[in-house]
């Protein structure tokens, strides 16, 4: 079967968690797992141009009701003469003439045929927890602005919220974990010279508690979240969209997220900084607890 010419549909944004799709097409890797492309999925997949949240865990069944687990789901594009996975993707999203889809990778040649109709179950409590992290991370870089916003001597870009955004600005990695995250960013001459102080960062349990207070706030509020999408293509646009009490704030994201911060009982923060290749290297470390009812 010839390769897809358009973006693979893609259900997670709007929480999905089992969809029925077709097998397009069938691509030996060079690790001898088999990559799968179907044309509508509800499993997330890593991007590698910015791989912050894994893949879901969960099981692709055939016809037959044979189910095959899913070691991993990968962004990947065609121009359609060939199918480049991961890192191998030589375009950016949204190249014309080219399609992005979601590569389902599994152990075994014994996978379901191209043409095949197949099922996909995605781990639900996996996936919660998934969305339950990203939504943090989200929530503690506002905080974070916000909480560093006198620590500028220029004007910035602002965030979502409107705070300078020392986020976007100094970030290296972004990890989400089941419940959590871990943010690391970087703090060296290229920020000071847009007017950041250092010195802003000698207190992290004062700043820690800053950010504390921000979150603990927000998730009182239970304010609704959602993910706003221009379709159901893999490279349409999508943002995460949250109603927070000092207003609403919009953040394009590509994940997965809870629906409302009434999903937490608290959402908190710890720092840690050292000093590296003349730089200062501070790690955000988030965690969410999840309301009573949703652990």
């Amino acid at each position: 079967m010839t390769l897809p010419s358009t973006d693979t549909l893609v259900l997670y944004p709007a929480g999905t968690l089992v969809s029925d799709g077709v097998v397009l097409h069938r691509e030996p890797l060079l690790d001898g797992r088999i990559g799968l492309v179907f044309d509508r999925t509800s499993f997330h997949a890593v991007d590698a141009a910015w791989p912050d949240q894994p893949a879901d865990r969960g099981v692709v069944r055939s016809p037959d009701g044979t189910a095959v687990a899913i070691d991993g789901a990968v962004v990947g594009a065609t121009d359609g003469t060939a199918l480049f996975v991961g890192p191998d993707v030589p375009v950016k999203k949204g190249t014309d003439g080219w399609a992005f889809v979601v590569v389902h990778i599994v152990a075994t040649d014994s996978g379901p045929l191209e043409g095949e109709h197949v099922r996909v179950e995605v781990d639900g409590e996996y996936r919660r927890a998934l969305s339950a992290g990203h939504t943090a991370c989200h929530l503690a870089s506002l905080a974070l602005n916000r909480a560093l916003a006198e620590a500028w001597r220029k004007d910035v870009v602002p965030d979502a919220a409107g705070s300078p955004n020392f986020d976007a600005l100094a970030i290296e990695t972004s990890t989400i974990t089941p419940d959590g995250s871990v943010d690391v960013y970087r703090i060296g001459k290229s920020l000071r010279r847009k007017g950041f102080d250092p010195e802003s960062l000698a207190d992290l349990d004062g700043l820690a508690r800053r950010v504390d207070d921000t979150l603990a706030h927000w998730v009182v509020s239970a304010a609704a979240a959602r993910i706003e999408r221009t379709g159901e293509g893999l490279t349409d646009r999508r943002d995460w969209v949250c109603d927070l009490p000092e207003g609403s704030v919009s953040i394009p994201c590509g994940g997965t997220h809870v629906e409302a911060l009434g999903a937490f009982s608290t959402v908190a923060v710890r720092f840690a900084s050292e000093a590296k290749d003349g730089a200062t290297v501070l790690t955000m470390t988030t965690t969410a607890i999840p309301a009573s009812g949703d652990d």
